[in-house]
């Protein structure tokens, strides 16, 4: 696992455009504003590229890759098309199956399964429907909490509807798998549940 992923605090940060069909976005120190993690969807196919612009973009596949600006891949993102709930690969940077995220149907305010790669249950990703705010939990552990608000310095840069922040708990271990799911779920929230 790279280092950049043993961080606990990360700012989210997506790029903006009228006639944009990818999903991109920058990952951000808070303290800093550097960028740490670029996360780039390279490859769309022209017909998902007009169904983005249509009501069946929550249905679309998509394969997104997290990687360090210098182009080592921390984590990368897959899904088919989605129909009626959406099932999400998680690989390593050598792209092995490190888990999935599996859709739970009819939630209010979105909810996801974490499972490792024998479909075990890590944590469950559980939204408010009355905004963005999401808990990564296991019964009454909180593993990371993404939300638009932060109170830390340079929360002025948290007004956009297309930034966000991650907090993941400093008691989750720095080596521990969990992470890169947590780094990869916060990108399906926006591309599966807040599209």
């Amino acid at each position: 696992m790279l280092d950049v992923l043993e961080r606990n605090l990360f700012f989210v940060k997506e790029h903006v455009g009228m006639f944009k069909a990818a999903n991109n976005y920058d990952v951000l120190d808070p303290e800093t504003g550097q960028i740490i993690l670029e996360c780039r969807e390279d490859s769309l196919g022209f017909i998902t590229k007009i169904l983005r612009f249509t009501d069946y973009k929550r249905m679309t596949p998509f394969d997104v890759t997290i990687r360090t600006p210098d182009g080592q891949q921390a984590v990368r993102v897959k899904r088919g098309i989605s129909i009626f709930r959406s099932r999400v690969s998680v690989y390593d940077e050598n792209d092995e199956l490190i888990g999935t995220f599996q859709q739970k149907l009819l939630s209010i305010g979105g909810k996801f399964a974490l499972l490792d790669r024998d479909d075990h249950e890590v944590c469950m990703l559980k939204g408010k429907w009355t905004g963005w705010d999401f808990r990564f939990v296991d019964g009454e552990d909180e593993f990371a909490h993404v939300s638009k608000k932060w109170s830390g310095l340079g929360k002025e840069l948290f007004t956009s509807a297309d930034n966000y922040i991650l907090e993941i708990d400093p008691n989750v271990p720095a080596d521990n798998p969990i992470r890169q799911l947590i780094i990869a779920a916060v990108m399906c929230i926006d591309m599966v549940l807040k599209e």
